[in-house]
């Protein structure tokens, strides 16, 4: 058996990290007599595996499934959940690292907007009322039965329209679409008629991370031109990962139906 100073020695763990572990009930075997702490050298690689969990920020109570779970595929599954949970705080950074560069820039390039009347149109689509975190998923689902239904006969790109209390209020109506001269109607996809509507676009360059700024971009000309945005933004989706898995070629157009208030 070895004391704690030994066994931090042979782990590389300090002594309070190895208290800590063993409030936690993860290591060490207490004396019943003297009340001290020992380890046992078939304790150290269970000590190196904790230690690379709590690297990855894996929460106590979780380590401790981990390590008390006989089944391998049970502690890969945990593993697994938790690493998954990591990259979407690193996506959530990559996204906020993006818009930081962009919005910070010194002398950010000038706007490129046009005023386009988009005629009444008929397209396949499915919609719903979804929140704010769940649109992606959402979106993901509704564009794959879309692909499936409408096949070959797709006319142009695809699109979305999003409810102005999806942003206002974290939930909201959302429409994604495609466009074909003979929609089906087959489980959540239906035919439908876009409006026609005058609307103010711009083109959102590269992957979603930071289109919040062209978003804020596009509302500046918006006010700055004296008009006030008059319904559901719309969004198509020109060049996207369906074309190209290069993000930096991906193109996003954005439009803002709009009329003036002068």
């Amino acid at each position: 058996m070895l004391t704690i100073g030994e066994f931090s020695r042979l782990t590389h763990l300090s002594v309070r990290t190895l208290r800590r572990y063993h409030e936690a009930a993860l290591l060490a075997v207490v004396d019943e007599t003297t009340g001290y702490r020992y380890y046992g050298v078939d304790q150290i690689p269970t000590a190196q595996v904790i230690h690379r969990l709590r690297e990855l920020d894996v929460p106590l109570s979780d380590v401790q499934r981990i390590l008390r779970t006989p089944d391998p595929g049970v502690r890969a599954a945990l593993v697994a959940d938790h690493l998954q949970r990591l990259e979407d705080v690193l996506d959530r950074t990559r996204a906020a690292v993006v818009s930081l560069r962009r919005l910070l820039r010194p002398d950010p390039a000038p706007i490129d907007v046009q005023l386009r009347a988009e005629p009444a149109r008929t397209v396949a689509a499915v919609e719903a009322v979804v929140g704010h975190r769940d649109i992606e998923t959402w979106y993901a689902g509704a564009m794959a039965e879309l692909e499936a239904a409408v096949g070959a006969d797709m006319t142009g790109p695809p699109g979305g329209n999003y409810d102005n209390a999806l942003f206002e209020q974290e939930r909201g109506h959302a429409v994604v679409y495609l466009p074909t001269a003979t929609p089906p109607r087959t489980g959540r996809v239906h035919p439908m008629i876009l409006p026609a509507v005058e609307l103010a676009v711009t083109t959102h360059v590269g992957e979603h991370d930071g289109i919040e700024v062209t978003y804020g971009e596009l509302g500046t000309w918006v006010v700055e031109n004296a008009m006030s945005v008059a319904g559901p933004v719309r969004e198509v989706y020109v060049v996207g990962p369906r074309d190209t898995s290069d993000p930096a070629a991906w193109r996003t157009e954005i439009g803002w139906p709009v009329f003036r208030v002068t």
